[in-house]
């Protein structure tokens, strides 16, 4: 089984911000964050919007849009496309529908609500198994 870590509220040089979740494939004694050397061991790469207000939601969701866009964006120009998710307190209908588009359409790999235990469950068994 490969060596794998997830690190939290990482500064990810080529994205120039820091990003919620992170997850390498290497293990932690390795991990260099430099710019040329993060890209080929990124697996995934989240973003966590905590906020339990339903009226907020959908603020959230745009900032957390906005951060994976950029995270793509940034991948993309080294030719590499890491495996993006979210994971969210508060899911309000629109954005739900917005989310499940944009899985159906391979831009989000995984999205999950932290209210739903079914959901935390999967995208934990997700993480894992990658």
């Amino acid at each position: 089984m490969p060596v794998c870590v997830l690190i939290y509220n990482l500064k990810v040089p080529l994205v120039k911000s820091n990003v919620d979740l992170c997850l390498f494939s290497v293990a932690p004694t390795e991990l260099k964050i430099q710019p040329s050397e993060v890209s080929p061991y990124v697996i995934a790469l989240g973003e966590l919007k905590g906020g339990i207000d339903p009226a907020g939601a959908d603020e959230h969701w745009k900032t957390a849009q906005a951060a994976l866009n950029r995270i793509r964006e940034a991948f993309s120009r080294v030719g590499h496309s890491p495996l993006t998710f979210f994971v969210g307190a508060a899911v309000a209908k629109r954005m739900a529908g917005e989310i499940w588009n944009q899985l159906e359409n391979g831009i989000l790999s995984n999205a999950a609500n932290l209210n739903e235990e079914n959901q935390v469950a999967s995208i934990s068994r997700w993480l894992c198994n990658l």
